[in-house]
């Protein structure tokens, strides 16, 4: 598909993954909507960013908790741009609690967020690409939804949905709407996590170095241009994790 004067709805793309993402599209004339719950400053300095790039951009808000904005969020992308071409589902928390701390408001924020916002965007920005005769959509996954591990339950089970999901979408947009999952691994851990979990993180990991936000950034704007007979696949950007 040709970015060049296309719309994409990046979530989450204010910090982080996202941004690099909404940078690495612009790089290739994308124009970015970018979306943010609290991060407001953020966000406005990343539409500078890829104002300077020659491409337009607006910022949205939305809290992907409640579904109503997530519904308006999907309605204004594609009111104020005239039509999305790629949604890239990034937006994702990632709350680390112990399996005897979890309660239910710790499984419905992360499912919530991590899946059913997802699944809302899709159906409603997938029915209108659907319309339109193409459009792309690449979900962000994790290689954890393969292999979950400890303390991060939910999220785990958020991202085997996403992998699910990504299947059920490809199959049920097809063959307009190409629809596929970018799986990352050890890249840009929590800030909070130790340097001595970071290099035990290195060392389990095939290629002995954790991935950047650019690793995953050029693999999604693979799947958004490149990727012609792809649907319902998952991309591993793990360097090697799951197999180790």
């Amino acid at each position: 598909m040709q970015l060049r004067g296309r719309w994409a709805l990046v979530t989450g793309s204010a910090k982080r993954v996202g941004r690099s993402i909404a940078l690495a599209l612009a790089e290739r004339g994308a124009n970015v909507v970018v979306h943010y719950n609290t991060s407001l400053a953020e966000a406005d300095a990343t539409v500078g960013e890829l104002r300077q790039r020659g491409v337009d951009a607006l910022a949205l808000r939305a809290d992907l908790v409640d579904s109503a904005q997530v519904v308006r969020l999907a309605a204004e992308a594609e009111a104020r741009t005239g039509g999305i071409g790629l949604l890239v589902n990034n937006a994702s928390n990632y709350f680390r609690v112990p399996f005897d701390r979890l309660d239910e408001t710790v499984w419905d924020d992360s499912l919530d967020v991590n899946l059913k916002a997802p699944f809302l965007l899709s159906w409603h920005v997938g029915r209108a690409m659907r319309n339109r005769g193409e459009g792309r959509i690449i979900n962000l996954a994790d290689w954890a939804g393969e292999r979950p591990y400890n303390d991060y339950l939910p999220y785990c089970v958020s991202k085997a949905g996403i992998i699910c999901l990504t299947k059920a979408l490809a199959k049920a947009l097809a063959p307009a709407v190409l629809v596929n999952a970018v799986s990352p691994g050890p890249v840009m851990p929590p800030e909070d996590m130790s340097e001595a979990e970071r290099q035990s993180i290195m060392r389990a990991t095939p290629l002995r170095r954790l991935g950047t936000p650019e690793d995953v950034a050029r693999c999604v704007r693979f799947l958004a241009e490149e990727a012609n007979f792809s649907t319902g696949a998952v991309y591993l950007v793990d360097g090697g994790r799951l197999i180790a």
